[in-house]
């Protein structure tokens, strides 16, 4: 029989006093009680609603009732069918608004928390470390894959598993993408997405990284001198957006993802780290997506005192509800209703002949009203008049969002693109105007979710399959 409890057995967590000034994993992760008393929530629904949320397809009922038995190993073998980053996707999908999103449980309580779920058996399945891979026999067909990120990993895992010689170019020295670069180490461990990758490899798969794809090779290179067949791009979206205001180039002021770079692959947080971030007292991000999230609560644990500004309300957030529960829980203030209109400056003395060598002192702010929905069916923010206001920081972190590098496309020939930046893709296949060059994730959308961008890469390898078995 079912358990009939309304809520999910909650995530336990590291208190926030504590986990504020450390960089260890805030979600500590599911006993194996909670895990079967969590699994016994779901009704095993005729119809499976919940995986018509999930991008990947995962069989959802099917690996839950193999945890209500307490046959942990089995339901990872059931979710390793079909995503290649389990442990990942566990920790960071927006799952509320996916599978959970679509579950029976959730009309009177909450869902099943399906993620919680699959966090907890990919960390039992990857606990025991006694796991072999043999990869498979080659068909001697070479794909390249250009990103190590979420949709290029995918996409190379399943073609691998084809049987595909697949080579992943990362222009980093370090695979893993945004998984590795972007999302923090309290959310995601980086020894998580290392192992997802060793997992890849024993597939067969080669990674080169300081590969930098438009400098060092070409994607005409690769296909007509190196003999690769395919080419699938997930470079994704690390161009980052500016709000175009006086003060920019101030010292002291990042984008999102300079930041979080510095921070999560540098380690800029460690003492004897070669790439520091300014030691900041105060802190504004501007911006109120999770990547603004993650870079108030880096800058939090660097012991800043950190404030979100952000034009529109608190209902309004665009970032996941754990992760703005967990800012607020951390001591991070939100000035919503606020809109920046200049960083300012001041001058050290001995830089007074150099204009960009202002530090910044503070953000000058305006107050907004929300008005009538606009395109994206949020309410427009409008500006309050003589509504001026300034907030006392030494530094700034944008995290407006990205676009795409225009490396790749700008070295590609008969490579089609959207006129901000994105590559234009089947939305099913991911072919591109290019025969034979595929695409996916971030490179064709712009920033999304991990979800979304591995969906893309598991449709892209099923359709490069099916080309190249077609010549």
């Amino acid at each position: 029989m079912a358990n009939m409890r309304l809520d999910k057995n909650p995530m336990p967590v590291q208190e926030p006093e504590i986990r504020n000034r450390n960089f260890s994993e805030v979600a500590l992760g599911y006993t194996e009680e909670q895990a079967i008393d969590e699994a016994q929530r779901c009704l095993n629904c005729k119809n499976k609603p919940c995986i018509s949320g999930c991008p990947v397809k995962i069989h959802i009922p099917e690996f839950i009732e193999k945890v209500a038995k307490g046959d942990f190993e089995e339901a990872y073998n059931i979710i390793a069918e079909s995503s290649a980053l389990p442990a990942v996707c566990g920790r960071v999908c927006p799952q509320e608004n996916q599978c959970e999103g679509k579950c029976v449980r959730g009309i009177k309580g909450e869902s099943v928390a399906i993620g919680r779920l699959e966090r907890f058996v990919a960390d039992y399945h990857n606990a025991k470390e006694n796991n072999s891979i043999t990869p498979p026999a080659s068909n001697g067909h070479k794909v390249a894959v250009i990103g190590s990120g979420p949709s290029g990993l995918t996409c190379a895992g399943d073609l691998a598993k084809m049987g595909y010689d697949v080579t992943i170019f990362e222009a980093l020295h370090v695979a893993g993408g945004v998984l590795v670069y972007g999302i923090p180490e309290f959310r995601l461990p980086k020894a998580i997405v290392s192992r997802e990758i060793e997992g890849l490899k024993a597939l067969g798969v080669e990674i080169k990284t300081n590969s930098v794809i438009g400098k060092l090779f070409s994607i005409d290179e690769l296909m007509d001198d190196m003999g690769y067949e395919a080419v699938f791009i997930g470079s994704g979206a690390g161009l980052p957006k500016f709000m175009g205001i006086k003060g920019e180039n101030c010292k002291g002021v990042y984008s999102a993802n300079e930041f979080l770079t510095r921070i999560n692959l540098m380690k800029a947080y460690l003492d004897d780290s070669d790439t520091p971030v300014q030691a900041a007292q105060r802190v504004a991000v501007v911006g109120g997506g999770n990547v603004a999230m993650d870079a108030a609560r880096c800058a939090k644990r660097l012991g800043a005192e950190v404030y979100i500004v952000y034009r529109r309300g608190m209902e309004e957030l665009p970032a996941r509800k754990e992760e703005i529960e967990h800012a607020i829980e951390e001591g991070i203030v939100f000035k919503t209703l606020t809109n920046p209109t200049e960083i300012l400056c001041y001058r050290n003395e001995n830089d007074k002949k150099d204009p960009k060598n202002g530090f910044v002192c503070g953000i000058k702010c305006v107050e907004m009203e929300l008005g009538e929905p606009d395109a994206s069916g949020r309410r427009r923010p409008i500006v309050k008049e003589n509504s001026e206001f300034t907030i006392d920081v030494d530094s700034v972190i944008m995290a407006l969002g990205t676009s795409p590098n225009p490396l790749i496309t700008s070295t590609t020939n008969g490579l089609e693109t959207e006129k901000w930046g994105g590559i234009i893709a089947d939305e099913q296949t991911g072919q591109t105007s290019r025969e034979g060059v595929f695409a996916g994730g971030d490179a064709v959308t712009g920033a999304a979710t991990v979800i979304l961008a591995m969906g893309a890469g598991k449709n892209a390898a099923e359709a490069i399959d099916k080309y190249i078995k077609s010549k």
